[in-house]
């Protein structure tokens, strides 16, 4: 793991010089769905902070066990779970609802706490993944800035399977794209620094397109 963990390191360097950028401004989310804690724990010691989860019943177990780290939900979230880890992650990588935006405000509110945001957006239509349309995300961006204890912080996309990650450039670079023809027109409580996308197959081109979070799984954990 740790010569895992040291090329994917090597790869996010290279890439950020490549796009103008330095290597700390990309954050490394490890995909720690169904690893153990021992692996996490072995992960954690060689340097990797943030950890993501898809299942909140998974990242409930994990929690348990190690409730200091840093953790990331990455998949979809049923709206009935949000009472369970609202108060417990770092951040939530796919806001793709109002129903969903609303319970978190209201489960937030209760805890006096205000929750991290990204807005998921289906870049490449897939009907297999959650997410909006390009064109709804405005509106949508718009409609969640009422919310008071919720904050969104950018846009997240999940790319198509490709063996050739260079297939998917277009992906992130319309997510990029959409961000930068947001950021002049949504309210102002509206963040968007953050871009989360690329995963172990197509990270360095995501980097490379703008992404300032990456999810990796299989190239940290084998």
């Amino acid at each position: 793991m740790q010569e895992r963990i040291r090329q994917v390191r090597e790869n996010i360097r290279q890439s950020a010089i490549k796009s103008g950028r330095k290597p700390s401004d990309i954050s490394l989310v490890a995909v720690s769905k169904t690893r153990s804690v021992t692996e996490i724990e072995a992960a954690y010691a060689h340097g990797i902070k943030n950890f993501g989860e898809n299942r909140v019943q998974e990242l409930r177990n994990k929690l348990e066990q190690l409730p200091d780290f840093n953790w990331h939900m990455v998949g979809s979230l049923q709206t009935n779970k949000v009472k369970y880890i609202v108060d417990k992650i770092k951040l939530l990588h796919s806001l793709d609802r109002l129903s969903l935006a609303e319970e978190i405000d209201k489960r937030a509110r209760q805890k006096g706490i205000v929750v991290p945001v990204l807005v998921q957006v289906n870049v490449a239509k897939e009907a297999s993944k959650s997410g909006l349309a390009c064109e709804e995300a405005y509106d949508f961006c718009v409609a969640v800035s009422d919310y008071t204890n919720l904050r969104v912080e950018g846009l997240m996309t999940m790319a198509p399977y490709c063996r050739n990650p260079e297939q998917v450039r277009v992906v992130f670079r319309e997510l990029a794209q959409l961000r930068a023809r947001l950021q002049h027109k949504v309210p102002r409580n509206i963040g968007l620094s953050e871009l989360s996308m690329g995963m172990s197959g197509d990270y360095q081109v995501a980097i490379e397109e703008g992404a300032t979070i990456i999810r990796v799984g299989t190239a940290i954990f084998g």
